[in-house]
């Protein structure tokens, strides 16, 4: 039988959080930041209304305050955005940061 490889969720998503500044522009262009809140359309949904979508930079906390889609980490955003599993984001998050993803 094979192990499973168990993921790092809080040790990745607390580095992200160290590059969110990096990250979240990256993943949101077209925003702006305010503060430690980067304002932004939401790109997974027909969205006019800048700021409605709002991720905040300094805890990872991120909200559409239009449709109630909301998460605390820059993981579930990433998950929230590529549309991938919280597993999937954590592994690709991990990557782009060079770190292993796997306690």
């Amino acid at each position: 039988m094979i192990a499973r490889r168990r993921i790092g969720f809080a040790r990745v998503a607390g580095a992200a959080l160290a590059y969110g500044d990096v990250l979240v522009p990256r993943w949101l262009p077209n925003g702006r930041r305010d503060g430690a809140e980067w304002l932004a359309l939401n790109p997974t949904r027909p969205d006019n209304t800048a700021g409605s979508f709002k991720v905040n930079i300094a805890t990872g906390r991120w909200s559409d305050f239009a449709t109630g889609d909301a998460g605390g980490d820059l993981v579930s955003l990433a998950a929230y955005l590529f549309r991938l599993r919280q597993s999937e984001a954590a592994v690709s998050v991990a990557q782009a940061l060079g770190i292993d993803p796997y306690d």
